[in-house]
């Protein structure tokens, strides 16, 4: 009887620490926010993505063209470092990470990684997806965590916002705004609201 007690334990033990490994919490993040705990911004089209096991769990590496630099210095090509991805059978998920596909293109708030290459701050939260009108020829904007329940502490609920079809024009304006805040903040000047 004691066996069926312990492997009982070890199963619902196991299963509780699967369910609690799932769960992903973000909390909201303003332009300013993403802008100072950036490395690097720029707009990046998708070249490839790969998942492989380091060090005992997956990630997934893409490789993706610096089209626009908006902070920073990066080279013309650099490597996204995240966690979760499909390597051989196994598939690990991580809620809040993005994932890219060949010839996505997005506006990423970078990181540098300490395993090489940059990961996305924020994850859903830094990451703002380019669409194109094909008979308009316009170009829009719209963050990945606008589909994301995101934690807002000042209302201490889960909301889905952020923005959404923004006119990429528009859009790199606010970018610029919240890049010179953050470096006159860093810089030791007064941070403009």
């Amino acid at each position: 009887m004691q066996t069926i007690e312990k492997t009982a334990g070890v199963l619902f033990f196991a299963l509780f620490a699967l369910h609690a490994a799932r769960a992903t919490t973000l909390a909201r993040l303003s332009l300013d926010q993403l802008a100072a705990g950036a490395d690097a911004v720029a707009r990046v089209r998708c070249v490839s993505a790969e998942a492989r096991w380091e060090n005992g769990s997956i990630w997934t590496v893409t490789s993706a063209q610096v089209l626009e630099t908006m902070k920073g210095a990066l080279p013309a090509e650099i490597t996204i470092r995240l966690p979760g991805g499909r390597a051989g059978h196994f598939t690990t998920t991580v809620d809040g990470a993005p994932r890219f596909h060949s010839g996505d293109e997005a506006v990423l708030f970078l990181q540098a990684s300490r395993a090489g290459g940059y990961s996305v701050a924020g994850w859903v939260e830094g990451t703002f997806r380019i669409l194109r009108d094909p008979r308009a020829g316009t170009e829009t904007i719209t963050q990945e965590s606008g589909a994301f329940a995101v934690f807002d502490r000042e209302a201490r609920a889960f909301r889905r916002e952020g923005i959404r079809r923004m006119p990429l024009a528009d859009f790199r304006a606010l970018v610029a705004g919240s890049v010179a805040r953050a470096q006159a903040g860093a810089s030791g000047g007064e941070n403009i609201k």
